[in-house]
């Protein structure tokens, strides 16, 4: 059988090659120490837990989803949270729409708002779904770098006009993955007034919203900016804040008219999210989280100050993220990531993300999550620490 050309045009999907990676490492016998895919490793909260086990059995929940946009109270509470997060007023009729997981809304956005030969703008290093997406619609990629000197902020000003007139669709993610950086309400401004002017639409990925470590670079909502709704959809999760991966339940909020797009394809491919899974995202969101997430956020506070403080002693030289769960570190001596990233898997049992994964301008980078499979990740991480110091 012939496999259609898009996907012969598409490279492996990252993770699926790291999973590879530690199945061999693992059947070789190495104690491997798992920094790849960045899969929160706690359990998800048991106000989440108690209340999907309630909701799973009620028998109307067992049908197809049928309520078109999403469980009216998941969008109600989706509504209240944001306006209390972030005070920005949304409409749960027409300003909010329930996705089987962010990825999945990310993905398909591409397909409800581009034509074959549409220009996206994408970052570069970024989430691999944003190009993949762009390219399975038959649209083409230009890459906004990221680069240290900036802060892994795009340089917008830097685009060529024609490039910007071109552009239809623009994606962002702060907090970054892979980068780990954060963004002010300014430059989300500067986003905002730079997609009026060349009419481009906005995705914003905030699925990190919520893992940030200091009180002063509290993630923004791009819709806080005036006017963001005429050209923003933004993608939330329930995956990264609330361990909820395996559950698939997200949504995206903002302009009507994309949302309507959106689901109007969505319509035509799913059947919606399982409902007892949005009745318990929506205790996830009314239930007061405030000792929850500052327990997350110290979590992983401690693992990346742990990472790395090690890094660092062992003559890397790396920055603290400020947000995010993940630490983009440049490679030591010029290395290249493959083989940095090929060093830490057969000298040190370390696997890691090669940042040449997320795009060009990831070369000369790793990505360590901060999520381990294990019983005590800080002592893994610190495990991790000393094999690195001991080889580099």
């Amino acid at each position: 059988m012939q496999m259609a050309d898009r996907l012969l045009k598409t490279p492996p999907y990252p993770f699926a090659e790291l999973a590879r990676l530690k199945r061999e490492a693992i059947a070789n016998g190495v104690d491997l120490i798992n920094f790849g895919i960045g899969d929160p490793d706690t359990p998800t909260p048991d106000f989440v837990v108690q209340a999907m086990q309630r909701a799973v059995e009620n028998p109307a929940y067992h049908q197809y989803d049928e309520t078109d946009i999403g469980l009216p109270m998941m969008l109600e509470a989706i509504a209240a949270w944001y306006a209390k997060r972030f005070g920005v007023p949304l409409d749960p009729k027409t300003e909010i729409l329930r996705l089987i997981g962010s990825k999945e809304g990310i993905a398909h956005l591409a397909w409800a708002v581009l034509n074959p030969g549409d220009l996206v703008l994408v970052p570069d290093p970024g989430y691999p779904v944003y190009k993949v997406s762009t390219l399975f619609a038959d649209a083409e990629s230009y890459a906004m770098p990221l680069r240290p000197a900036r802060g892994f902020v795009p340089d917008l000003a830097a685009i060529p006009s024609d490039v910007a007139d071109r552009a239809k669709l623009m994606w962002l993610c702060y907090p970054n993955n892979p980068t780990g950086a954060t963004v002010d309400l300014d430059f989300l401004a500067e986003a905002v007034a730079f997609a009026q002017k060349h009419d481009i639409l906005i995705g914003m990925d905030l699925a990190y919203s919520e893992i940030y470590y200091e009180d002063d670079c509290v993630p923004p909502s791009m819709l806080q900016v005036p006017g963001a709704k005429e050209v923003c959809i933004e993608f939330h999760s329930f995956s990264k804040p609330f361990n909820m991966t395996g559950w698939r339940i997200g949504w995206a909020c903002g302009n009507p008219d994309a949302l309507a797009a959106l689901n109007k394809l969505k319509s035509n491919l799913d059947s919606g999210a399982f409902l007892a899974i949005q009745e318990a995202a929506t205790v996830a969101l009314t239930t007061d989280t405030t000792a929850y997430f500052r327990d997350l956020r110290a979590r992983y506070r401690r693992r990346r100050d742990l990472l790395v403080d090690g890094l660092n002693a062992a003559g890397w030289q790396v920055e603290k993220p400020k947000g995010a769960f993940y630490v983009w570190a440049p490679t030591p001596n010029g290395m290249s990531a493959a083989d940095c990233a090929m060093k830490l898997l057969q000298d040190c049992g370390i696997l890691a993300t090669p940042g040449s994964a997320y795009g060009a301008h990831g070369e000369g980078f790793v990505r360590f999550a901060l999520t381990l499979p294990a019983t005590d990740v800080e002592a893994r991480i610190a495990e991790a620490a000393a094999r690195i110091q001991a080889t580099f």
